[in-house]
């Protein structure tokens, strides 16, 4: 097969694949291949914004933790949350009573985010490093990983849902930072991405400064392309999906695609023909989004995230989907709290 035609089938094959990802809603599903340890050991991975904030300012954080930390107006770094104070199971309250009595976790989420939120082809099932997250949260709440119904939504969906109480937490690749915070709640980071380039194998761009006339995509309602259309030079093509702008490059209709690290290592990994170039230009640290009104569910969550850190499952979720495109497991990220609750 000529390369022309194997990237003809690989977009057919994708558009597809978006077409039946961006399904409105779906029933509770089992899933194939997921962490089901259970959530609720006790964690001391605890620290205070007033003691994270001057080791991010002096740029000193490890791997897997922001190189900087973004002061909102209250004083806090954007990655401060709330104080979980002990495990889920002390941290429970009337969000999760009321998610309990429903009998599933309504979760928002990608479906064509390779490694990070996408259906396998081959059983149906939504999974990836998002997912995993999205299964722990189930798990602390009702003892079963699979008692949840996904709302498949758009980068630019993501605040929108929570807002509307559509769905109880968003888990896809979900940026934190002070301007959300105005409108929605975040658990602490679960990961720390980074923002990069995806080409042509054969291209000779090797970061922003080479992109000059260049056309690049980025999806709508992301960091990524706010910070994409600040590039001097470059023209900056907005697209409804990360999938949207796989499809753009592989038909020539762009140059190169700009994202999150975790989410270009997925398109590399569906297209021989590509490659992730550049150092980070941007600090992305992932939370779970959480309506701003319901609090006790950001405790949870957090306890929840504290529990797959000290239990080994962030570790095992990590070598599993990012391993291999990313290399090895970084240290997880260190919570920051000190917002009140």
């Amino acid at each position: 097969m000529s390369m022309r035609a194997a990237r003809r089938s690989l977009v057919t094959a994708l558009a597809a694949l978006a077409v039946v990802g961006m399904t409105a809603a779906c029933a509770p599903q089992s899933s194939t291949q997921l962490l089901t340890g259970t959530a609720g050991l006790s964690s001391s991975a605890q620290r205070s914004a007033q003691d994270a904030a001057p080791q991010a300012q002096a740029g000193k954080a490890a791997s897997g933790t922001a190189a900087a930390a973004e002061d909102c107006t209250d004083g806090l770094p954007a990655v401060a949350s709330v104080d979980p104070g002990g495990s889920p199971q002390v941290t429970s309250g009337p969000t999760m009573a009321a998610i309990r009595e429903r009998g599933a976790l309504r979760v928002g989420v990608s479906a064509d985010t390779l490694l990070m939120g996408s259906r396998n082809p081959f059983t149906g099932a939504i999974e990836g490093f998002d997912i995993d997250v999205a299964h722990q949260v189930a798990a602390a709440i009702f003892g079963d990983p699979n008692r949840i119904q996904y709302r498949v939504i758009t980068s630019g969906d993501r605040e929108t849902v929570l807002q509307d109480h559509e769905v109880d937490i968003v888990t896809r690749a979900f940026t934190i930072n002070c301007d959300r915070w105005a409108n929605i709640a975040f658990s602490a980071e679960y990961y720390h991405a980074g923002q990069k380039l995806l080409v042509p194998a054969t291209s000779k761009v090797a970061g922003i400064k080479d992109l000059a006339g260049q056309r690049v995509c980025a999806p709508e309602g992301t960091t990524t392309l706010e910070r994409l259309e600040q590039w001097e030079g470059v023209e900056a093509v907005p697209a409804a999906t990360h999938t949207t702008c796989l499809v753009l490059f592989q038909q020539g209709a762009v140059d190169a695609i700009t994202g999150d690290d975790t989410v270009l290592a997925g398109f590399a990994a569906q297209d021989p023909y590509a490659k992730v170039v550049g150092d980070a230009v941007s600090d992305e640290p992932y939370g779970v989004g959480i309506p701003a009104d319901q609090l006790d569910m950001v405790r949870f969550v957090n306890g929840v995230l504290e529990d797959m850190v000290a239990s080994g499952q962030w570790e095992q979720s990590y070598d599993r989907w990012l391993g291999d495109a990313l290399g090895p497991a970084p240290t997880a990220p260190q919570p920051v709290y000190g917002r009140a609750p």
